[in-house]
């Protein structure tokens, strides 16, 4: 058992996802440079001492954060039938048609503007790209540089099955994916302005099939 701040005793199973969840939350409003490890503390109710047991420092927390940021991902693509790589999921996108990838996009599009863990993560490395190495490098892998890299390689495979017309797949994956991206953060926070921001996904990406795969078949 661990000793809280103010002399409760605290359970020790759950104590360090407690410590991730306050930390993500200090993170993601005042940036990771502006956290320290007695305020993480101080905000999960144990003192500093306690939660040098769990971390070694702010490192190891950011770490952490990354790695489960990365596996709920993998988990939300797996409920949706995704391997998270080029090769297999060509064959599940060779078949689909528009009003299903469009509300695939939709659920992508709301996963990241609802979970609560994903739009906290994607504003902490908001925040910190430009005064943390690591941050920036973070935010460009996850957010641009990693669906980039996939959608080109997925639409350099769909356009060699004969089903996508596209003669430069890097550029066809910017077409896809800037929009998406530029949405999310037009509209984030808004929550008054939802329906509208899920009619522009729609209509985007059905424009996109249109002009890439428009003769009725999937992508």
């Amino acid at each position: 058992m661990e000793e809280s701040r103010q002399g409760e005793a605290l359970p020790a199973e759950g104590t360090k996802e407690r410590i991730l969840r306050e930390a993500l939350k200090l993170f993601s409003t005042d940036g990771y440079e502006g956290v320290s490890m007695r305020r993480i503390a101080r905000a999960v109710g144990i003192k500093e001492s306690s939660l040098y047991k769990h971390f070694a420092g702010k490192q190891e927390i950011f770490d952490t954060l990354l790695a489960e940021m990365n596996r709920r991902y993998r988990s939300l693509e797996a409920s949706m039938g995704m391997k998270g790589e080029a090769v297999p999921d060509a064959g599940l996108y060779g078949g689909i048609g528009t009003d299903q990838l469009a509300e695939r996009s939709v659920e992508l599009f709301l996963y990241y503007l609802h979970d609560d863990y994903a739009a906290k993560f994607r504003r902490m490395l908001t925040i910190e790209q430009y005064r943390s190495n690591e941050a920036g490098e973070a935010f460009r892998r996850v957010f641009l540089d990693a669906p980039l890299r996939y959608q080109a390689e997925l639409f350099s495979l769909l356009s060699a099955s004969g089903g996508f017309a596209a003669e430069d797949a890097e550029a066809a994956a910017l077409h896809f994916y800037a929009p998406l991206f530029l949405l999310l953060c037009q509209y984030d926070n808004q929550p008054e302005r939802e329906a509208e921001a899920l009619e522009q996904v729609r209509r985007h990406v059905r424009q996109f099939y249109r002009l890439y795969a428009g003769r009725g078949q999937g992508l």
